[in-house]
């Protein structure tokens, strides 16, 4: 019986159990890959253990395998049942992968079984924190800390809503409070240097970098972020070590060639900045910026064929930043590429009213095309939005002129002199106007007019969406009134 004992099933249970804790040991010595391993041969000796489904799920979650982690995690939770730690990993993971309803629902449940479970209110400050939900943020903040009042977590979390909103004193307070409380916790000061970054205190900022990087000095991302606090603050040969460190440690991160490339690119080096940008897309495909820029120098080179490719590439990233479609927009435009044009700025006009430089460039692009009237209500709006502006000025009246409206043009042209009145292109356009005016016909070259005279006519697509951007922008103007 001893001998069956030893040698059958419960021996097997005992492997597990070994295999289980030197999965721990792996864990701990950052041997990530082979502790997954030992869990996998330990779950297939015993898979009635929930506690390493959940071990397993710990650590997919360091990999930043979220997916898989969430897995686990369910595993787990069909052999223990509803237990709120277990359900809390889910919901965390459910919002680092944007599935923020899944998120908030988990949490929501969690507070059913357990309205006493702190992690359910503290973690879900960051849900709604990304979901744009702030004031929920912080409500969930103050449920958290009338159970626990000193939670490190929930300070961090609460700084990081108050960072996303540009309030960056009190996520300063916040994070201050969170080091007071957990002097190790992770990144604390990464997240100090750039809210001190953010708000002009470089000296401060710099220093708090400095300390993360003494505490975790193979942090890549951190070293990445310094490198261009550096670059932004004109130390570019610090900047270029940084970024170079990174190569040594994780050859593969695609963002540290990038920034390198835009050193060499901003000191001249094109053809090393080519490179590096290849480099980059070779290590990350989906990695945006790198496209843009060898549109760039695929333009300057005069490769106008292949500076659309690259623009068109960089577009199928799907970019949300109304910046970033204002530039590739801009390019497009430069390059008489005039449908790829209207798409970008007609989206980035959707997601941003405020600016006035996307108004301003659809006015133009939509006056290029021949579309007159819709080029005039961008451009005026663009002027209403900065004041007045001679290059804008004088847009509008070249407008004018070729819808031949005379004495608008005149009155538009002459304020735009009395604000820049040596611009030699406001002044050729002035007296191209006159002599309009004045009934007479002469040729006249306008080359470097920012509105050229090669139009082409909108397909019906880009008519619907401009009126249905126009209709907006009325609608908006009216409600500010």
């Amino acid at each position: 019986m001893f001998e069956t004992f030893e040698t059958g099933s419960f021996g097997c249970w005992d492997e597990a159990e070994e295999k289980a804790h030197t999965a721990y040991e792996m864990y701990e010595n950052g041997q990530l890959n082979l502790a997954l391993t030992q869990l996998a041969e330990a779950i297939e000796i015993n898979p009635t253990n929930s506690a390493w489904y959940f071990d397993k799920g710990l650590t997919l979650d360091t990999l930043e395998r979220y997916d898989e982690a969430i897995d686990a995690f369910e595993q787990a939770l069909q052999l223990k049942g509803d237990d709120p730690e277990i359900l809390n990993c889910i919901a965390v993971d459910y919002t680092r992968i944007g599935q923020y309803d899944l998120a908030i629902s988990t949490f929501e449940y969690i507070q059913q079984l357990d309205p006493h479970f702190e992690p359910c209110y503290c973690n879900r400050i960051i849900t709604y924190a990304e979901m744009d939900q702030h004031e929920k943020a912080e409500q969930m903040f103050y449920l958290a800390q009338q159970i626990n009042p000193d939670c490190a977590i929930c300070f961090y979390n609460i700084g990081n809503s108050l960072f996303s909103r540009g309030k960056f004193e009190r996520a300063i307070w916040c994070w201050h409070k969170t080091q007071k409380l957990e002097p190790t916790h992770p990144q604390i000061n990464l997240r100090l240097a750039q809210a001190y970054w953010a708000s002009g205190k470089y000296q401060t900022a710099k220093d708090h970098f400095l300390a993360e990087l003494r505490i975790c000095p193979g942090d890549v991302r951190a070293i990445l972020e310094f490198g261009m606090f550096l670059l932004a603050n004109g130390e570019i040969d610090a900047a270029k070590e940084k970024f170079n460190r990174i190569g040594e440690l994780e050859p593969d991160f695609a963002p540290a060639r990038f920034y390198l490339a835009e050193i060499a690119y901003n000191r001249g080096h094109e053809t090393d900045a080519a490179r590096l940008y290849n480099e980059a897309l070779r290590t990350n495909n989906r990695l945006a910026g790198p496209r843009y820029r060898l549109a760039q120098i695929a333009a300057d080179e005069g490769n106008t064929d292949e500076a659309c490719r690259y623009l068109t590439e960089e577009l199928e990233l799907e970019p949300e930043d109304p910046d970033v479609l204002l530039a590739i927009g801009s390019m497009f435009l430069k390059l008489g590429s005039l449908d790829y044009a209207t798409n970008c700025l007609l989206k980035a006009v959707d997601l941003d009213h405020t600016n006035p430089e996307v108004f301003s460039r659809l006015g133009i692009t939509l006056a290029k095309r021949g579309e007159y009237e819709g080029a005039l209500q961008f451009l005026a709006h663009a002027l209403k939005l900065t004041g007045d502006d001679a290059n804008l000025l004088a847009d509008i009246a070249y407008v004018y002129y070729k819808t031949g409206r005379l004495a608008q043009a005149t009155q538009t042209v002459e304020t735009a002199l009395m604000l820049s009145a040596r611009d030699p292109e406001i002044v050729r356009l002035n007296r191209r106007i006159k002599l309009a005016s004045a009934g007479q016909n002469f040729a006249f070259n306008f080359r470097t007019s920012r509105i050229i005279q090669n139009m082409t006519i909108l397909s019906a697509r880009f008519r619907c969406r401009i009126r249905y951007i126009l209709t907006r922008l009325n609608y908006l103007i009216k409600r500010q009134q």
